[in-house]
């Protein structure tokens, strides 16, 4: 299923929607749960910039988790993320959901998964992706696998392979150093 460089320009040129599920993708998988029920987990600031760049170039981001999380919720917030999906392990009808409310087609949409629960969705959208630990399973059916593991920059190079595709990484590099 991985693209050759010209068909993964074209598909990451096209996309409108970067989805990403939460636990694996945006952070190493690891939940702590303390005695008295609270949970915590640990965001990388880098994917979190990211997603901004991502946003202020016009993409929309959205999060499709297959649990509920205050901690979810509260990073989506402070991203400004307002497409939060968090839903049971069947994740197929809550993406259809999402792609009615957005008003897009499945082709316009990145989504990177990181386990079984993701290929459903994985195999429906116009370009799939995975962080570098990925399951084998995801691993052999995506387009394109990040380099960097889930919850340490794969989701900054989703990012920035999207924002290239569409010729908008040098406009955000020359914002940091002050050009217009």
């Amino acid at each position: 299923m991985r693209l050759d460089p010209d068909e993964l320009t074209v598909r990451a040129r096209a996309v409108r929607l970067i989805l990403l599920d939460v636990d694996g993708v945006l952070t190493d998988g690891t939940v702590d749960i303390s005695s008295d029920g609270s949970e915590s987990k640990t965001f990388s600031i880098r994917d979190g910039a990211a997603i901004l760049w991502a946003r202020r170039e016009g993409l929309t981001v959205g999060l499709l988790s297959g649990r509920p999380s205050a901690a979810t919720t509260r990073r989506a917030s402070e991203l400004g993320i307002d497409l939060v999906v968090e839903t049971g392990p069947d994740k197929r009808p809550a993406f259809e959901q999402i792609l009615t409310r957005v008003r897009l087609a499945a082709t316009d949409v990145a989504y990177m998964g990181d386990d079984l629960l993701d290929l459903p969705v994985l195999g429906k959208v116009g370009l799939s992706a995975a962080p570098a630990d990925a399951v084998d399973e995801v691993l052999g059916h995506v387009n394109w696998v990040s380099t960097r593991p889930g919850g340490r920059g794969a989701v900054r190079e989703l990012v920035e392979l999207v924002l290239r595709a569409r010729l908008r990484w040098q406009a955000v590099v020359g914002q940091h150093l002050g050009q217009p």
